[in-house]
């Protein structure tokens, strides 16, 4: 695998960083995966699962969102996302999308999204379907009305307190602070998000995983989450688009995958055509870091293969 990097100008002329890894040269290229990280990490952890595409003959790029990563270029502004965050992210996505067609004219595209990336990317094929040829989602949910109110309330009075851009521990314990509970005793915060504890350990003892975000951050995600859920916007999804979700089924952000299953009905409903889905028993957040992550890779090349 050879391995690059590079920046472009994202919206509002942020300088967004690019992970980018390419087959061999011994090896034929089949297609691109883009991909789009979580929250409160970087694109530089999908490096493994990079390098299993590129040996299948797909070409990776990978951008650090704004507020993550290389792109926050220090810890200290991590989660510092500027104005309008989730749509920005979407946008950003946009432009590095446009750049990978420039540099692979024939070749097909495929979007992930992981996380946050995964509603990013809900909200992505709302408006740039057509020019993908799949998707896949994980670490993702369907319509989550309650938290998502409160949490758009809540945001709104930590920002009248404490402004937009004051970094909130308390939107931080609402939003993500009950998904341990399902794995009591707990050996860390983040229990939630594997089995495989040394994975568990790495995103911890990371710089640039597990940051707090700001108020501002909050309630831009939060309104990007009910954006997403709008029926008047999944009608734009192209219906011919195949879609690939997947996850554990002890996923809490997925709610135990009731709510992969329930993103899974909503687009049935909405029409699309070629859509499959799969959970993993006993699967927490991050299937790409758990215990059975090479079965999970091989499900994900198979399906990639039988698209391109």
């Amino acid at each position: 695998m050879i391995s690059e990097s590079f920046t472009f100008k994202g919206k509002d002329y942020v300088e967004i960083f690019v992970y980018k890894w390419t087959p061999n040269v011994d090896v034929q290229v089949r297609g691109v995966v883009q991909l789009a990280h979580g929250m409160a990490e970087t694109a530089a952890r999908y490096e493994d699962f990079a390098n299993d595409l590129t040996k299948n003959g797909f070409i990776v790029y990978a951008n650090d969102h704004r507020g993550h990563g290389e792109t926050a270029g220090k810890v200290e502004t991590l989660g510092e996302l500027g104005e309008d965050a989730f749509n920005s992210m979407v946008e950003d996505m946009h432009r590095l999308n446009s750049i990978i067609k420039e540099e692979n004219v024939t070749l097909p595209i495929f979007l992930f999204g992981h996380s946050m990336g995964s509603f990013l990317t809900q909200r992505y094929i709302c408006l740039y379907g057509s020019e993908l040829k799949g998707v896949i989602l994980t670490g993702t949910c369907g319509k989550r009305e309650i938290i998502v109110d409160i949490g758009r309330i809540a945001s709104k009075v930590e920002i009248m307190r404490r402004g937009r851009n004051a970094k909130s521990i308390n939107l931080n314990k609402l939003i993500f602070g009950s998904n341990n509970n399902f794995f009591k005793p707990n050996r860390t915060l983040f229990d939630w998000l594997s089995r495989d504890n040394k994975e568990v350990d790495k995103y911890i003892e990371n710089p640039y995983c597990g940051a707090v975000f700001t108020a501002g951050f909050f309630y831009d995600f939060l309104s990007g989450l009910k954006s997403v859920a709008d029926a008047e916007e999944i009608k734009n999804i192209p219906n011919n688009l195949p879609i690939y979700i997947f996850g554990g089924d002890k996923d809490p952000v997925g709610k135990n995958g009731k709510g992969a299953l329930k993103l899974v009905k909503t687009y049935e409903k909405h029409g699309v055509k070629d859509l499959t889905y799969k959970l993993y028993k006993e699967g927490r957040h991050e299937m790409l870091h758990e215990t059975n992550k090479d079965e999970v890779t091989t499900d994900i090349i198979k399906w990639i293969n039988a698209h391109v």
